[in-house]
């Protein structure tokens, strides 16, 4: 579990570089200002969550692997495809439905945060 969410996170976080840079050097000039706030909301999003994947990756090799971790991870991991994949569609088609997806992307990120906090507090040791 601490391999693939490091992979994960790592993964996300290149990605999320990659996604920022062809927003700021391809993408602004195409679809006007307020659609880049969108989309760098989602780039912001998208990057935070990489890295708490990353975290959860690291607090695997301290605490130990549980369920409530792999959740978290997945949660975070989920949570980015729904909610910056969805800003991201919706800055660059303009389609208002794709809206709608983002908050389930959020509440996967409030869950997953959660799923990790509950770990931090269990009275597991390793």
């Amino acid at each position: 579990m601490q391999r693939k969410f490091m992979f994960i996170g790592a993964l996300m976080a290149m990605l999320s570089v990659a996604i920022g840079a062809f927003g700021a050097h391809l993408l602004e000039p195409i679809v006007g200002e307020s659609a880049m706030k969108v989309y760098e909301t989602g780039v912001q999003y998208h990057m935070v969550h990489a890295l708490g994947i990353i975290l959860i990756a690291v607090a695997a090799g301290f605490w130990g692997e549980s369920r409530k971790l792999a959740w978290a991870g997945w949660l975070l991991f989920i949570g980015i495809i729904l909610f910056s994949g969805s800003l991201y569609l919706l800055a660059i088609t303009g389609i208002k439905p794709l809206g709608i997806i983002t908050p389930f992307g959020g509440v996967a990120f409030i869950i997953g945060w959660i799923c990790l906090m509950a770990e931090a507090v269990s009275n597991k040791k390793k």
